[in-house]
């Protein structure tokens, strides 16, 4: 069978690399494709960014803790809905509270945030919203992170939908995250490598996806030397206010929709080694995770969908 021709567009947003690769597109297809990814993810980060002072979330943000209501545009306030209710579902795993605790840790800031005090790991609401108004209230600053880079991935994906500009095959990638739609060139579903966190070259394991996503928590590239001289990561426990993750490198998931995948990549790593298996079998996820000896470990479901792995890797 012939390949099918494929064009592939590459760039830079959300702090990560951006790839489009599309399948039976023609050139002029292909680079519209390209066009309503970039502005799709620049519509995002113009709302959830911490980065820019001008976004949303910034100037929300800057309300933290003082009971004022502020008004928030649609992409924050679904930021906002599926945060909290992420963080409700994981039992408090998920908590998008932690970035001033990353910044004390020496993570380099954003925008300057508020001094409030550190609610981490508390069961005291942190949301308010108002949905008629599309109002909200914080009660403390809160981080996009790889929920907003889901979220971005999956607006993309959907405008693509709409814009009728899929092809026969789309792979959309920002950093350790992805969606996947129908066939790569080869007429296969998407062949998917799962890094080494170690650095070695060759992938651990290989996952075969046609539609879906997969995102990555891994402390392979956010790791720096705190104040206290200490070597750290932006995996953070809410309930310790500490890197967590204990005995564990990297967790893969692969799911539906790029935002969930993502809360239950960092879920599950923040369940550390000792847990990690049960809660990822309990919930049914196609979850692979590399301990701190190097092995690889997967679920039943994540075994369904991986195509290769290194033998002498997999526990």
């Amino acid at each position: 069978m012939r390949a099918a021709a494929s064009i592939a567009f590459s760039g830079r947003a959300m702090g990560s690399p951006l790839r489009l690769t599309s399948v039976g597109l023609t050139a002029a297809l292909a680079q519209r494709a390209w066009e309503t990814v970039t502005a799709e993810i620049e519509k995002s980060e113009q709302s959830l960014s911490r980065w820019r002072p001008d976004s949303a979330l910034s100037r929300l943000n800057a309300t933290a803790g003082n009971g004022s209501w502020t008004s928030v545009d649609g992409r924050l306030f679904a930021l906002l809905i599926a945060s909290a209710r992420a963080h409700r579902i994981s039992g408090g795993r998920f908590d998008p509270r932690v970035v001033a605790r990353l910044e004390a840790l020496g993570e380099e800031a954003g925008v300057p945030l508020p001094a409030i005090p550190d609610r981490l790991g508390s069961d005291r609401p942190w949301l308010a919203c108002d949905p008629r108004r599309r109002l909200a209230r914080i009660d403390a600053p809160v981080d996009s992170g790889g929920i907003g880079k889901g979220l971005a991935l999956r607006w993309a994906a959907t405008a693509l939908r709409r814009g009728a500009l899929l092809g026969a095959g789309m792979l959309l990638e920002a950093g350790g995250d992805l969606v996947a739609h129908g066939q790569q060139p080869d007429g296969r579903p998407w062949q998917v490598g799962i890094e080494d966190p170690a650095g070695g070259t060759e992938p651990l394991a290989v996952i075969s996806i046609a539609h879906g996503a997969v995102a990555t928590s891994s402390t392979a590239v956010r790791r720096w030397i705190s104040p206290d001289g200490d070597g750290v990561h932006h995996l953070i426990d809410p309930f310790t206010g500490e890197p967590g993750g204990d005995g564990l490198e990297a967790v893969t998931v692969a799911g539906l929709d790029p935002a969930w995948a993502e809360v239950w990549s960092k879920t599950l790593f923040l369940s550390g080694r000792r847990a990690i298996g049960t809660e990822a079998r309990r919930r049914g996820l196609a979850a692979w995770w590399v301990e701190a000896d190097g092995t690889l470990h997967l679920t039943p479901a994540a075994r369904q969908q991986t195509s290769w792995t290194v033998a002498d890797r997999v526990a």
